[in-house]
This record gives structure tokens, sequence and C-alpha cells, in this order.
């Protein structure tokens, strides 16, 4: 069954903006960013009913209305993270800016898509409740892929019936793969969560918000050569991310000097058992190496306890963004490791105080790092909006596409002159005396 929603963590919130914001005026203004833009798209043919005779000019003013808009429209990060749900400003009634989010809900995906889903709704909200983007609300619409890209191909096609100006797409690229090919560049698609570098290319309007996969795991075989580390460990699985992640760092690894002692195979989600990984390691290990894996968190608590077992207690452990996602901060065995991760939050910045307020309502996230991805990926879309100056979704695609410098929750965002993949930072993070720490920002 298809789902047309906000999470309800997130209606819960938008149900607070509207409560503030006060009278039903105020309440219809809100509802675009809870659940669907079909008043936007039912508003066409009431226009149409108006007299012909008036509708021409109407429309060869347009152009002109959107050139002011561009002059006028601008956006605050800052401010609609600062924004008082208790006390909101007067609500936009401006025509809404639509985003849609083929989102990943499923086992499969939720990991990454119910976190940001909950985000989203709730940056929106602050968004609103700050006013809007010049006046315009932006609405947020949610349809489940199912992890399955037949189900994706139906849900994209909802989106767009909807109206939807932007769509914000899932994490894999077979799902990702079905909503570009229904979407067929007619206008962008933003992949929130994804590193999978298959995905993105501006030609067909295809970008992603974070890193891919080989920038993250080149960082991470930089990490470790800057830091003396000459030995390395990988676990793989043959894939895209489980296998390319590993594969990547030991070529970038070897690349840079480094020599890559063993590859051990296992299978991601299911081997917790890890004693003969453990005794392939313990056969070659010095206690010397890093030891590099894209796998969860979990096994990764397993994996070390096996090999500590066997007297090797000094090897330095790096993981990929699924640590950050998968709980690395909460499994026992957890003190300093490395993970590749997609921000950091410190001293009030903008990724800190977006999870602190998600916290403050309720819902804080268990991952952080992808929740302000959400806030990352809807400030592009806004940009685009607002440089375009125009609900054309063919020219807010291209407008995003010559993005630079975009001031965005997790950090500076741009398009211009790359393949789709943004020019942001990789983070680097520790866990050090149980705290998660910044070792490192590169880029």
């Amino acid at each position: 069954m298809r789902i047309t929603k906000l999470l309800v963590a997130s209606l819960a919130v938008l149900a607070l903006v509207a409560a503030a914001c006060g009278d039903d005026e105020d309440d219809a203004a809100e509802a675009p960013a809870t659940t669907t833009a079909a008043p936007a798209v039912e508003e066409e043919p009431m226009a149409e009913e108006e007299p012909m005779a008036e509708e021409e000019p109407m429309a060869e003013e347009e152009p002109m209305a959107e050139e002011e808009m561009a002059m006028e429209m601008s956006f605050d990060v800052d401010a609609a993270l600062d924004a008082d749900l208790d006390n909101c400003a007067a609500a936009p009634t401006g025509d809404p800016f639509i985003i849609g989010f083929a989102a990943d809900l499923s086992e499969v995906g939720g990991f990454a898509d119910i976190p940001i889903s909950e985000a989203g709704g709730y940056y929106v909200s602050l968004i609103n409740c700050a006013g809007g983007v010049g006046g315009h609300p932006v609405a947020f619409i949610i349809e489940d892929v199912q992890g399955d890209p037949e189900v994706s191909q139906r849900a994209t096609a909802d989106l767009l019936d909807a109206g939807a100006h932007v769509i914000l797409g899932p994490p894999f690229a077979d799902t990702g793969d079905a909503v570009l090919q229904t979407v067929n560049a007619s206008r962008a698609v933003i992949f929130v969560a994804s590193t999978e570098p298959v995905l993105p290319d501006p030609s067909i309007y295809s970008f992603m918000t974070t890193f891919s996969d080989t920038q993250q795991a080149e960082a991470a075989a930089e990490f470790a050569i800057d830091n003396g580390i000459t030995r390395a460990i990988t676990f793989s699985s043959e894939g895209p991310y489980f296998g390319y992640n590993p594969e990547t760092f030991a070529a970038k690894f070897e690349e840079l000097g480094g020599e890559l002692v063993l590859d051990v195979s296992y299978v991601p989600f299911e081997d917790f058992d890890f004693a003969s990984h453990a005794n392939e390691v313990a056969g070659v290990a010095d206690g010397t190496e890093i030891l590099y894996t894209a796998m969860i968190a979990p096994q990764l608590d397993a994996l070390r306890g096996a090999i500590e077992e066997r007297g090797i207690d000094s090897i330095t452990y790096f993981g990929a963004d699924a640590f950050g996602v998968s709980g690395i901060t909460v499994i026992d065995n957890n003190e300093g490791v490395y993970w590749t991760d997609h921000g950091f939050g410190t001293d009030g910045n903008r990724y800190e105080r977006l999870n602190d307020g998600l916290a403050a309502m309720g819902m804080p996230s268990e991952a952080p790092g992808f929740a302000a991805l959400a806030g990352d990926a809807i400030t592009v879309a806004i940009q685009g909006f607002i440089d375009a100056g125009s609900t054309d979704p063919l020219a807010i695609a291209e407008a995003i596409s010559q993005l630079t410098g975009v001031e965005a929750v997790t950090d500076t965002i741009g398009y211009a002159g790359t393949d789709g993949t943004p020019d942001t930072p990789v983070y680097i993070l520790q866990i050090v005396n149980g705290e998660t720490t910044l070792a490192a920002r590169m880029q």
C-alpha cells in the first residue's frame, strides 16, 4: 500500500505550528507543509474558469512577476532554525513550493529515510513558521517506495501528479534509478542519503546531497596514511556499498604507499560469529593495522570482540557512514572507533540546532547526520527555487546545477562544475572517552 503523508511525528510538529500560528486562515496556509500539494493543483482549473479575455494578459505578465520574485525572495537557514514554533510569523499565503520525497520507509532503507522524513517535516515546519520563502509556504509530500523499484515508479508518478517541483530520492540505486526513469529529466532529483556514485548525473538533473562512496573511502585512506598507519586489513562483501567502499579504500591506501595485508569476506547484516574471521586476522596482524569496513556497527562490535579475544587490541577500527546510522555510539566496544559521517554538532552550529530541536519535539534522531542531510536537501531545493525565480521545475533544476557555496545545515554545498556530487566535505568522527568527537574535516 502506498503512503502519502508525513510520518506521525512530523504531523505532530506541524499541528503545533498550526496551533501556535492562530486562526483558521493561518491553519489553511500551513496545510501544504503537512500533507499534499493538492490545493495548488486544484487551483488551476478555477483560474481557467475565469473569462478567457482576462487569462491571456495574466499569462503574459507572469514572467515579469517571476523576475520580481527572484529579486525579492531569499532564504536564511539560521532564521528558520531559530524559529519559535510557539510564536510563528504570519503564515505564508503565496503558492506553495512543493518538495516531494520518494522515501524508502521499509526495512531496506528506513534506517536512512525515516529519520530524514522526520527531520524534513520538522525543518519545513520551521521554515513556514518563519514566514516561508518570500511569502511562499513550502509543502513536503512523502510517498513510500517500499524498497521496490516498481513501487518507486508509482510513488514518483504520484508525486509528479501532486505537482512536486523537486523530488528527493531514496538511498539505493535500484529504487533511485526507478525514480529517475519516471521523472525522465523533467525536474531535479536530489538523493538525500545515497552515497552511490552511479546516481548523480547533472545532464538529467540527478544530484546527491552528500559525498560519494569514492570520496568517503578515499578520505579514510588519506587519514590513515596522514596518521602514520601503513598496514591495512579490510572486511568486504561483494556489491556496491559493502564491497565498493573497502575496495576503494584499499586502492587509495596502496596508491599512497600503504600495504593491504588481508581482505576478509563476510555477510552484511548476518554474520555475528566472527571466530574464523578473527583467526585470519590474528594470522597476519601485528597490531599496527587499520581495519576498514562498511559493515554495520553491531557487527563491528562482535568482530572487534573476537579479535581482542585473540590478544590483538591495538588495531585502529574505521568504518563508512553505516556506522553512524547503525548505532556506533551505543554499542559496547566502540572506544576509539573512527567513521566517516555527514557533519558534526558543536557550539550551537546548524547541525546541532536542528538535532536539538528534534529532540525537544520528542523526536531525537538515531541518525543525526542523516537528519541534518534532510535540511541540506531541502535547502538546496529552496535555493534552486529562489535562483530560478520561477516554479518551472526545469528552471529550478538548471538553477540547482549551478549552485555554489549554499549555506546549508551540515556545511556549504555547491554543484557547479561537478558530476552532480556536491563539493561538500567528509567528516571523520571518533569515539573518545565514550563521546563522539571530530577527528578531521576533509575536502
